[in-house]
């Protein structure tokens, strides 16, 4: 029996160090090529050079795409932030009987695909005349971050202990005081890891851009316009370097801002 399981365990390991290296692999390729002096992505390497670097400066429809998602996603996270710290909190401590199913309806959109979710939401904006515009980006962005910023909340605001709550309450605070002056403070490094987290998720978003960009594209959309011409391409890898590099920043940072929320000890 030993046997078997030392046997079973070499071979699980062997899956998934296979698995991560297909994961990542094509990921970590992107970076090599970027400083490759060649345009096209093969093997055997070209040299090195920063050209590709140097004409992402200067260029004016990647500028207008970076400065569109900047915003798009500064919006969206704030609004996804907010809709999450409210739906969480009205979940935990709320006295509707449909708390808990809002938190679950505002959960829904990380099941659902993402092409439903841009079809579906592309009829929305028609039938309300709003019809595809940075507006119609935003709010489809809300509802994609909405779910990480609620269970990030979530989890926050179940490991506050309900002690100190309930003792705010008997001192007087009424329930806003209390979630404004108690509960908020004691959730602010959950707070800004769920705005960054969800921040992340609008700049990366191309599914539901796809079919929500009116005449202002984003960046995922400007590279994807870029990837028809063949010329493009180590531009192309260059920028999805640089932007792998901030998000891999910004998602540690939220990541130990998140950690460092659920584990403080509240005094």
């Amino acid at each position: 029996m030993s046997a078997a399981r030392t046997e079973g365990g070499r071979w699980l390991g062997v899956y998934v160090i296979a698995y991560l290296v297909f994961l990542y692999l094509p990921v970590l390729l992107i970076p090599l090529f970027s400083f490759n002096n060649s345009i096209q992505a093969a093997f055997p390497l070209q040299g090195f050079t920063l050209e590709w670097y140097a004409t992402l400066y200067g260029n004016p429809g990647l500028s207008g795409a970076l400065l569109n998602s900047l915003v798009i996603g500064v919006i969206a996270a704030a609004g996804a932030t907010l809709c999450g710290i409210t739906v969480s909190y009205m979940d935990l401590y709320g006295r509707s009987p449909l708390a808990a199913t809002i938190s679950a309806i505002a959960r829904l959109p990380i099941l659902i695909p993402g092409v439903i979710v841009g079809i579906s939401l592309l009829i929305l904006v028609n039938l309300i005349g709003l019809g595809p515009s940075r507006i119609a980006i935003v709010l489809g962005h809300i509802l994609v971050a909405l779910p990480t910023t609620v269970v990030i909340m979530r989890s926050r605001f179940a490991a506050i202990p309900k002690t100190i709550r309930e003792a705010a309450l008997d001192l007087g605070a009424s329930d806003w005081t209390t979630f404004r002056r108690v509960m908020l403070p004691l959730s602010v490094p959950a707070i800004i890891s769920a705005f960054m987290l969800a921040f992340l998720i609008s700049f990366d978003e191309f599914i539901v851009v796809f079919f929500l960009a009116g005449t202002e594209p984003t960046l995922p959309l400007y590279i994807w316009s870029q990837l028809r011409f063949p010329r493009s391409l180590p531009t192309v890898m260059a920028l999805g370097t640089a932007i792998l590099t901030v998000s891999f920043i910004i998602a540690g940072t939220a990541e130990l801002l998140r950690h460092r929320g659920l584990s403080a000890k509240p005094s």
